[in-house]
């Protein structure tokens, strides 16, 4: 019988890991109007909080790609979880508004940043060779996962229970990943004595980059990227992605629902509806963008994902379950499915060494624009008591980013696979 290789372990426990920081991340929508009814806090300021954890995250990702160079798979992903763990602790204690900037902002934004930016490019870059695009959709779905199978537990336990206890149950999850890294996570496939998947024999080395400061790796790396003309419609597009995702549907969705007189429960369900074809959609979408041209990829994904968000307010305006169904279908299909696309252009026009930190980049502009959404969609429902013109204006931006990522040139993208080719 052929022995699994080492690589699909590391792809399961990195699976779970990046579960366990997309819950903490995607819960900040369970969590508004229970902060905002115990401690009396603007929601506004509330939704500040999350838009300064999705800014920071996002804008880590390239620190920690060079970081993961210096340090190690295994020592990162260690340091980053017990930072997670500490800010879901320190939760429980939390007073004042500063606090939740702090805890919630601050540290749980730092924290999640690993394993929700660059953290499955490092492991479908080193670990595989063959599948290394499906390797990258099955990392990338599981950011949504976490929601698939917790937000309508913890939307119950809150309902039922407090805040506390789903906060609870989230430390709970944080500590037994820990342990699993701890016992089971490897750096390389050579500290497990084997090759990436789908090489027979020992590659060439890289380049050292192990001696340089992770600063400059960094900021070297901008620097060099910002000279192509794809850096900015990859970096533009992705700041449309973070605005219509996580900062948009993640933060303010069961929001929106509940000011539709839709229960918490209800919404948490739909938002985990979305999370299944989440996990089918950029599975497949992996799958394809080793296939197929990825610049019309992700022409399809924006489109579909602006029409969809257009399409939400006519759903809650009119109260039809039958088009809000439709839209979690279509919209939970297109969630993270533009990950792949762009990571494999990325790694086209960069190359393999340097694509993992440019990513870095390009995903803090994605995390930017999640900010934007996250902290405006709060500000829109202030000033308006609604939602409705955050989600239209979501549409109509991400047939923006379709038509950005199109007029990326094909010739282009491949000289550069041949040269990485050979």
């Amino acid at each position: 019988m052929k022995r699994i290789h080492y690589g699909w372990i590391i792809l399961i426990i990195t699976f779970f890991s990046i579960i366990v920081a997309g819950i903490i991340r995607s819960s900040s929508g369970v969590f508004i109007v229970p902060f905002e009814k115990e401690f009396g806090w603007d929601r506004s300021v509330i939704s500040l909080a999350f838009a300064v954890s999705l800014f920071l995250y996002g804008i880590s990702g390239p620190f920690m790609a060079a970081l993961l160079e210096v340090f190690g798979l295994k020592k990162m992903m260690v340091g980053a979880m017990f930072t997670l763990m500490s800010g879901i602790t320190l939760t429980f204690f939390m007073q004042q508004e500063w606090q939740l900037l702090l805890i919630w902002g601050m540290i749980i934004g730092i924290g999640s940043g690993l394993f929700l930016t660059v953290l499955s490019t490092y492991v479908a870059n080193h670990w595989f060779v063959k599948r290394r695009g499906l390797a990258v959709g099955i990392l990338t779905a599981s950011t949504a996962t976490g929601q698939l199978i917790l937000l309508p537990i913890l939307a119950i336990v809150i309902k039922n229970y407090s805040w506390r206890w789903a906060i609870g149950l989230i430390l709970i999850l944080c500590i037994v990943m820990l342990v699993i890294i701890l016992l089971f996570m490897k750096n390389s496939p050579k500290d497990a004595g084997l090759f990436p998947y789908g090489l027979e024999e020992e590659p060439a080395e890289p380049p050292s980059l192990q001696k340089k400061n992770p600063l400059v790796m960094a900021f070297q790396a901008l620097v060099e990227s910002v000279k192509y003309r794809e850096f900015w419609l990859l970096a533009g597009s992705f700041f449309i992605c973070g605005l219509s995702t996580s900062g948009l549907i993640g933060t303010h969705f069961i929001s929106y629902c509940i000011s539709y007189g839709i229960p918490v429960v209800t919404a948490a369900s739909m938002l985990s509806f979305m999370g299944i074809f989440d996990l089918i959609g950029t599975t497949i979408s992996g799958w394809l963008s080793d296939r197929f041209d990825n610049r019309w990829l992700l022409f399809w994904y924006y489109g579909l994902r602006g029409a969809s968000l257009v399409l939400l307010p006519v759903a809650l305006n009119k109260g039809s379950i039958i088009l809000l169904v439709i839209f979690s279908i279509f919209y939970g299909l297109d969630w993270i499915a533009t990950v792949p696309p762009t990571i494999s252009i990325s790694r086209q026009v960069f190359g393999i060494e340097k694509s993992g930190i440019v990513y870095g980049w390009i995903f803090a502009a994605h995390q930017v624009g999640a900010a934007v959404a996250a902290y405006g969609g709060g500000m829109i429902y202030k000033i308006f008591n609604s939602y409705t013109l955050a989600f239209f204006l979501g549409g109509v931006f991400c047939l923006v980013a379709s038509l950005f990522v199109v007029v990326i040139k094909k010739q282009k993208l491949k000289e550069e696979h041949m040269e990485e080719a050979m």
